[in-house]
């Protein structure tokens, strides 16, 4: 639980640990929401307000990016770059995808070779969302060549590069991050941590997750706004729909149970629309038994446009002494605003509006590389998600629905 610690640190120094800000705005709520079955309910709506401006990075460190065939690399180059991070130099094997980083970071230096990343002394972290199937590999070499890593999810499709990482990780003391932003870079989901870190309920017993996405986007950098490429609907290489777009999910499920043991119960998979291509996933699910609590994963490729995102992703949080709930891209139907978290116990009812909270990991990272610590992720956690969502696909039924 020492991640949960270090994380309530963070929020500690930006002022938004034991504070909601603004009072309770209850005046502006429906009458229905005030009183239920004639007794008076406390409904209560906060919003976050940070008590201090965002300081500046407190460190400065230089790095690459070495593959970037998922635009997941955006967001992994902005978490950096909130820590104090430089970006120097580039290298992408796909001409759109390295089109469109020019254009982003023009000052970037685009090299030939990956080697040319690796092998220069300069470069202390590289960042990587190259094809899934490829990404330990390129980790393995970085760290070996005395570089820290920071990898997409999933940051491995394998348990032999599970176990070359684990190893390599082992063997050179590197510092070694999966980005699992669905928790990471999610401003509901970190305080979500930091109220479950307080007690607020209970002991936490299991996590729901639903994670729908959406295969062709309109915009944004969550994958699919131009098109999805070949590799995207092969197994082989995206490591199928339990090991890739789950990976985030049992990431959260150990972090938010506290589990440092866990199983996988039972996993299906299924192509129920998509017979152009008979290998893809388009569903699947999971449950897991973990040794502090319970978890249960459902992932799809069915978001339809009228959501307006392009998933409208849910997370459950059942405790001892009350739930929670985050609408975390949109609150469907009401607002298009995410970071929506609710919290329920024994007093009251909260809806908490998380969009002015900071996201810790970006500066957590960048001082775990200066300083040789594990503040930003617990490295043995984030290893094990991957190890679980790669025997959920490999053990998973594939499951032929009738028309």
């Amino acid at each position: 639980m020492a991640a949960f610690t270090q994380r309530r640190e963070f929020l500690k120094q930006a002022g938004l640990v034991g504070s909601l800000g603004s009072a309770a705005m209850i005046a502006g709520l429906p009458e229905s929401a005030m009183a239920l079955g004639g007794v008076a309910s406390t409904v209560v709506e906060d919003a976050l307000q940070p008590s201090q401006t965002e300081e500046a990075p407190k460190y400065h460190i230089k790095f690459a990016v070495c593959g970037m065939s998922h635009d997941h690399i955006y967001g992994m180059i902005g978490a950096v770059q909130r820590g104090g991070g430089e970006l120097v130099a580039a290298w992408g094997g796909e001409d759109d995808k390295l089109a469109a980083f020019r254009k982003r970071f023009p000052d970037a230096k685009i090299v030939k070779t990956q080697d040319e990343i690796l092998d220069d002394p300069s470069v202390q972290l590289v960042l990587t969302s190259q094809i899934a199937s490829e990404r330990a590999g390129i980790a393995v070499r970085a760290m070996k060549r005395g570089k820290d890593f920071l990898s997409d999810k999933p940051g491995m499709t394998t348990l032999e590069q599970l176990s070359d990482v684990r190893r390599t990780i082992a063997e050179t003391k590197r510092v070694y991050a999966i980005l699992y932003s669905e928790l990471l870079e999610v401003k509901a989901a970190v305080y979500a941590g930091e109220l479950v870190r307080q007690g607020a309920i209970g002991k936490v017993i299991q996590t729901i997750n639903i994670a729908p996405h959406q295969i062709f986007q309109r915009a944004g950098d969550a994958g699919g706004s131009s098109g999805r490429p070949d590799w995207f609907w092969n197994p082989e290489q995206y490591g199928g729909i339990l090991c890739d777009i789950g990976s985030h999910q049992v990431d959260q499920f150990l972090f938010y149970t506290g589990s440092t043991q866990a199983e996988v119960v039972e996993s299906q998979i299924a192509n129920v629309r998509h017979p152009d291509h008979p290998h893809f996933q388009d569903f699947g699910d999971m449950v897991l038994r973990g040794d502090r609590g319970f978890g249960y994963v459902r992932l799809d490729w069915f978001t339809p446009y009228g959501v307006g995102t392009w998933g409208d992703g849910r997370l459950f949080i059942l405790g001892t002494e009350g739930y929670m709930e985050l609408r975390k891209y949109t609150n469907i139907a009401v607002s298009h605003q995410g970071n929506n978290l609710f919290v329920v116990d024994g007093k009251q009812a909260r809806y908490i509006d998380c969009n002015a909270m900071p996201l810790p990991f970006g500066p957590q990272f960048v001082a775990d590389i200066v300083n040789r610590t594990h503040m930003a992720q617990n490295p043995d956690e984030a290893l094990l998600a991957a190890e679980l969502v790669i025997k959920a696909q490999k053990n998973a039924q594939w499951v032929t629905l009738k028309d």
